[in-house]
């Protein structure tokens, strides 16, 4: 009789015991769950705090190709005609080979043969941006 009520407890208080460890698990991943929000916050409200400087503004639209009234932007182009990034590299001048040189009479040879038949002009290049409408 004995060892069937020493039994019965043991049940009753391992059930009760997995509950509180079940419970205190999920008690944990609950506060980490709540660190990491707190950490998104901290950092939103860090970059809230930033966008609230002027100079950290400027330097943002600066990065965006903004210019202030009165200056001249200007953009890099590379060989492929698109803009380069900002963190792009040139190349050095030095490194890049000559052309090689062509003689005289080749220069010569094709004036003669561009009296004949002239290239077509090209019209000049636009200087305003027509209105779309």
């Amino acid at each position: 009789m004995l060892l069937l009520v020493i039994s019965l407890l043991t049940i009753s208080y391992a059930s009760s015991l997995r509950a509180y460890l079940d419970q205190r698990s999920h008690l944990e991943d609950l506060k980490g769950k709540i660190a990491l929000r707190q950490a998104a916050i901290d950092d939103l409200e860090r970059e809230q705090r930033r966008w609230e400087d002027p100079a950290y503004v400027k330097q943002q639209a600066r990065d965006l190709n903004y210019v202030m009234p009165g200056e001249t932007a200007y953009v890099v182009l590379g060989e492929d005609g698109e803009p380069l990034d900002s963190d792009a590299s040139l190349t050095d001048p030095g490194t890049v080979a000559p052309k090689q040189p062509k003689a005289w009479w080749s220069r010569a040879w094709r004036s003669v043969e561009l009296a004949g038949d002239p290239p077509v002009a090209e019209p000049p290049p636009a200087t305003k941006i027509k209105d779309r409408q």
